[in-house]
């Protein structure tokens, strides 16, 4: 009888299939190890896969929502419909209830708005150094979000995700280009908010834990300590006494490592001490403000009292960025369960926080542009969402608006004097050039050299990257 040639018995196809099987676990093995078989450790500096426009990020996170209405999208449908009763899609009534068409009453600015530039770009009063500085910046107006929140909107803007445990966007970037000082981590993040995700905004997830932000102060810290590293020997301190302790700790940690070879997670904490050894030799000089010029303290606002705190950070932005810090992000936030942007009454007190932060990011663009470093830092201006162009609850205010808001960048490889996208005719919804965070992340990553559909880590069985499976590149900011 002849042998049915479809057929196969158990042994031939476990024969067959043995080759498969190698190869698989070949993969496996592959890309588990892989991380830690990068040259010079996992954080040494990496050439990107294409051609970088940019060399770092310095993400100016505006916490709790600026309104982008009274900020940088003028709308002058909003003077014309001021005080009617419209009907909205809500982002709380379809995040709770799926109900449309809400009946709401429109809220002019209270802020002018004038062209500036050489570009002409529509800046309102409330930013008048920044409107000086309008040719350099880029605008994203069609920009939308997910969550309504600011705890999930804040993880999104983050990580890439609302509910999720997901690595941050600094970590992906130190991951996927290392630091450029070894002295320093590769991400840092300053005045981080405990809240809304705390340190989740700033971890590495599953990431192997070196490329975590490391965080410089915290928010709602006592005035001047916020760009402070905590546990710095104090002045005065005997220098031989502190040398003997951490020879103690690296004698602790080398014992740990004989009792857990190869363990990762130990191999991360006694990494983090070294790492912390040398950056307390180093840290502690750019952090010191002192050798910069007066001219460049007042270009920042320091000791000019609203602006004196952001202006530290910014101006420490721009120091680590010299240093080789890959990814600074600066906070302009607070612990509370309102952050500081988060107007749902009293909407005139964004100018309270317009006053203290315009001035600074005004001059960290002219300083970096002085220095030559605007060429190839990207400056990333934004919020989690922005802000409905009617009142909320027809108070004083303006509730949480994740459907349509505005970002800027800066340098690094966007086309300057720019705008790309648009709201509605009341700033409400993206209608044009529609730009999801998602597709913002791609980009970024994008100007660094990184293709964020191939910057991925295995976990649990699968291939994870920050835009999960979604995000395209703005091809039509790209310089």
């Amino acid at each position: 009888m002849t042998p049915d040639p479809f057929l196969m018995t158990r042994r031939a196809a476990l024969v067959r299939a043995g080759c498969g099987f190698g190869a698989l676990a070949f993969q496996a093995l592959a890309a588990a190890a892989a991380p830690g078989l990068l040259p010079g450790g996992p954080l040494a500096p990496r050439i990107p896969p294409r051609a970088a426009r940019a060399k770092r990020v310095v993400f100016l996170f505006m916490q709790g929502g600026p309104s982008q209405v009274d900020s940088f999208d003028h709308k002058p449908a909003l003077e014309r419909h001021d005080g009617r009763t419209l009907a909205f899609d809500d982002a709380r009534a379809l995040a709770n209830t799926g109900a449309r068409g809400t009946e709401q009453r429109v809220l002019k600015s209270p802020w002018r708005f004038r062209r500036h530039g050489g570009s002409g770009r529509w800046v309102s009063e409330l930013f008048p150094h920044i409107a000086r500085r309008v040719d350099d910046l880029c605008f994203l107006h069609g920009l939308h979000t997910e969550g309504v929140a600011h705890g999930p909107a804040t993880l999104f803007l983050h990580c890439g995700s609302t509910n999720f445990v997901r690595p941050s966007l600094g970590s992906w970037v130190s991951y996927g280009l290392g630091t450029e000082n070894d002295n320093l981590p590769g991400f840092v993040t300053l005045s981080p908010s405990l809240g809304n995700g705390g340190a989740r905004n700033w971890g590495a997830a599953f990431l192997p834990a070196v490329h975590q932000g490391t965080p410089f102060g915290f928010a709602g810290q006592t005035p001047g300590s916020s760009v402070r590293l905590r546990w710095l020997p104090e002045a005065g301190s005997d220098p031989e006494a502190v040398r003997r302790r951490w020879d103690l700790a690296r004698g602790l940690n080398a014992a740990q490592a004989e009792r857990w070879p190869g363990d990762p997670a130990a191999e991360a904490v006694i990494e983090s001490f070294e790492r912390g050894w040398r950056l307390q030799s180093e840290a502690p000089a750019i952090l010191d403000l002192a050798s910069e010029s007066p001219e460049t303290l007042s270009l920042y606002g320091i000791g000019e009292g609203p602006t004196d705190e952001f202006g530290r950070q910014c101006l420490a932005a721009r120091r680590l960025c010299e240093a080789g810090v890959r990814f600074v992000q600066v906070t302009y936030g607070d612990n509370s369960a309102n952050p500081r942007w988060d107007q749902h009454s009293d909407l005139p007190r964004h100018a309270v926080h317009a006053r203290a932060t315009d001035k600074p990011v005004a001059g960290l663009l002219e300083d970096l542009r002085r220095r030559g470093l605007l060429e190839d830092t990207l400056v990333w201006w934004g919020g989690e969402f922005g802000r409905t162009p009617y009142a909320e609850k027809n108070g004083t205010g303006r509730d949480h608006n994740p459907g349509g808001f505005t970002a800027w960048l800066a340098g690094g490889g966007v086309k300057a004097g720019h705008a790309h996208g648009a709201t509605d005719e009341l700033g409400h919804l993206a209608v044009e050039g529609r730009c999801h965070l998602h597709d913002l992340h791609a980009t970024l990553l994008h100007l660094l050299g990184l293709d964020h559909e191939r910057l991925t880590f295995r976990h649990d069985g699968r291939d994870h990257r920050l835009t999960d499976v979604h995000g395209e590149v703005i091809r039509d900011i790209l310089a």
